[in-house]
């Protein structure tokens, strides 16, 4: 888990952290992530979801007088789709049949429930978005899910790619919520220190690392080590591996 502090949004940036990264990468619809043209890119479901999640609260809210209105039958339908995506995702992390890797499972039940699925959603969405006002919360989610709907449905294509990016965005919340309640950093290098922190203990409960132990021996191990050593023995995965040599030598 890696936090940078980068001074804005230019597409500069995620070029310059990335550089030739060729790898999977999933992102929210930010444009400058497609600057990166070596990797191959995924977008991340519950991006899209929460906008029509968003849209659901606002037709369910209660009007002044305090009545509850009607849910939106449109948003529901869209949920419904959302939901039954999930629950493909489910099945692949269940007991898998004799023969088969948990990457070949995982695609097979796409092909199978998942892409007839996407194929469905979309349609409807095609069909709907001329019928919706484009201000309108349920406009804005179809449109974000049409826009990026080459990356959000890419997953299908192999089984080694997740749905979301849910795993990240729970680590990056801490984040977020204390930045509020701190209110944000005086300076830079003050920003760039929390970022090395936060990544450090995210990355220590990543890895199953109590993070107190973990900084512990790390700030006792430091001054002992020359200025140019090489200290990548104490990033909390290889922190993790020696303790647990450890603890199987006894």
């Amino acid at each position: 888990m890696l936090f940078e502090y980068q001074s804005g949004r230019g597409q500069e940036h995620p070029k310059k952290f990335l550089g030739d990264y060729s790898g999977m990468l999933m992102s929210d619809g930010y444009s400058a992530w497609r600057t990166l043209k070596k990797a191959t890119h995924f977008g991340c479901m519950a991006h899209a979801r929460r906008l029509f999640v968003k849209a659901d609260k606002a037709a369910t809210k209660k009007t002044d007088s305090g009545k509850q209105k009607m849910p939106n039958a449109r948003v529901a339908k869209a949920l419904e789709y959302f939901q039954a995506l999930y629950r493909v995702e489910a099945l692949a992390k269940g007991d898998l049949p004799a023969g088969q890797t948990r990457v070949d499972y995982t695609y097979d039940l796409r092909q199978k429930h998942s892409v007839p699925l996407l194929e469905a959603f979309k349609a409807w969405l095609d069909e709907l978005a001329p019928k919706v006002t484009p201000q309108s919360l349920l406009g804005k989610a179809i449109a974000y899910t049409r826009n990026q709907w080459e990356y959000l449905s890419r997953y299908v294509t192999d089984g080694r790619a997740a749905l979301d990016n849910n795993v990240i965005e729970r680590d990056v919340r801490p984040f977020a919520t204390s930045r509020r309640s701190w209110l944000f950093s005086d300076t830079v290098d003050g920003a760039k220190a929390s970022a090395t922190i936060y990544s450090l203990v995210l990355t220590c409960r990543a890895c199953g690392v109590e993070p107190y132990d973990y900084l512990l021996h790390v700030l006792t191990e430091l001054p002992q080590r020359a200025p140019d050593a090489d200290v990548t023995d104490l990033l909390p995965f290889n922190y993790a591996r020696q303790q647990q040599a450890k603890a199987e030598t006894g």
